[in-house]
């Protein structure tokens, strides 16, 4: 009888401990992200960047090469931007560390491939997502004989490359300009585009579209003006380029043209980042921003 009564007591305890180790492991499965929201057509999320209809927060994932972060004073200064001429209040920057391409060179689809690789934020819930890489290498776009050297593009509605190589070399011939400077000029540019500007996403109000460098302003003074695209003395006036898979960046900004642009400020006085003018906001209140 001893040994029956210690046997089912063994069977309880047995049970008891097996039925702890199952309490405790872990029974979510992991998530399925859905991407297919982030990788659409420039311009084609300005609404909900703009407005807080769809999302009301936005995240930023700041993903750079390590050694070529941007500095602290020009993404803050571009949260400031994003703030003025959005309604979105929680905006939140997460910094990823990444190795070097190895590249001496990044074409377009290779900036894809790597934000496919490296990706980890995407719309979730009330959250938009962007995602911005920071690189070592300079665009394979660049023809300095043609004076035409690439700081920053645009390719899909949430996704942007910096080219932070450039972008130091191009501040470090300038004792008036500052790589936070650069840096903040290309970060609004280009983002920009992905409020929709010019005619890409969020539609003109009145036309100010320039005629010889589509998806850029026409408006002297504005920081969407199409004279930051490219060197017109170089007889190119388009520098999206298309890659492999059909992957298009509406805008490559040539870094000449953004430096001749802050010096000439600097040289008045104005230190200031060149604004959007009056069109440009006025297309974005008419597409939900302030």
């Amino acid at each position: 009888m001893k040994n029956i009564g210690f046997f089912l007591l063994t069977l309880l305890l047995l049970a008891a401990t097996s039925c702890k180790k199952s309490d405790d492991s872990p029974t979510e499965q992991p998530r399925n992200v859905d991407k297919s929201a982030n990788l659409q057509a420039t311009g084609s999320s300005a609404n909900d960047i703009l407005s807080n209809n769809e999302f009301e927060n936005l995240l930023i994932e700041i993903a750079y090469v390590e050694g070529f972060r941007p500095t602290t004073s020009a993404m803050t200064d571009f949260v400031d931007y994003l703030k003025r001429h959005t309604f979105k209040e929680n905006i939140e920057v997460i910094y990823r560390p990444l190795p070097s391409s190895e590249k001496e060179s990044l074409e377009l689809q290779d900036i894809a491939d790597l934000e496919a690789e490296n990706r980890t934020a995407y719309n979730d819930d009330d959250t938009l997502a962007i995602y911005i890489y920071f690189a070592d290498a300079p665009s394979d776009e660049d023809d300095e004989e043609d004076d035409l050297v690439t700081l920053g593009a645009v390719y899909r509605n949430t996704s942007m490359v910096i080219y932070e190589s450039t972008v130091r070399r191009l501040a470090s011939f300038s004792n008036l300009i500052s790589t936070a400077d650069v840096e903040l000029s290309t970060l609004n540019h280009e983002f920009g585009h992905l409020f929709g500007l010019v005619n890409i996403g969020s539609a003109p109000v009145n036309d100010h579209e320039d005629s010889e460098a589509l998806n850029h302003c026409n408006v002297e003074g504005c920081l969407m003006r199409a004279e930051l695209q490219f060197t017109r003395s170089s007889g190119k006036n388009d520098l999206s380029s298309v890659a492999k898979d059909g992957l298009k960046s509406n805008c490559n900004l040539n870094g000449k043209s953004v430096l001749l642009m802050l010096e000439n400020n600097a040289a008045k006085g104005n230190v200031d980042i060149p604004p959007l003018d009056a069109e440009c906001i006025l297309d974005l209140r008419a597409n939900g921003g302030r």
